[in-house]
């Protein structure tokens, strides 16, 4: 596979999935609550260009088990 900034792009989407899956699924488990205790970023850009006008809102919700899924995949990538 070659190397490119698609590739590296799509692996930390998949990383980042999978660690929020493995976060949700550990929810329920009390001894491991620091894994998966969520802190949620919103970034909203909006802008009034007199011809355009856009607004567009973006949610992320990181624990540290999904951080931890973003450093495994730069890791496979950095080993592609």
């Amino acid at each position: 596979m070659k190397k490119n900034t698609f590739t590296l792009v799509l692996l930390l989407i998949i990383g980042l999935a999978a660690g929020s899956l493995a976060g949700q699924s550990l929810a329920s488990v009390p001894a491991l609550a620091f894994l998966t205790k969520s802190v949620p970023l919103v970034w909203q850009p909006k802008a009034d260009l007199l011809v355009i006008k856009y607004d567009l809102d973006f949610h992320l919700n990181l624990n540290l088990i999904s951080i931890i899924g973003l450093v495994a995949a730069f890791w496979a990538y950095r080993k592609l």
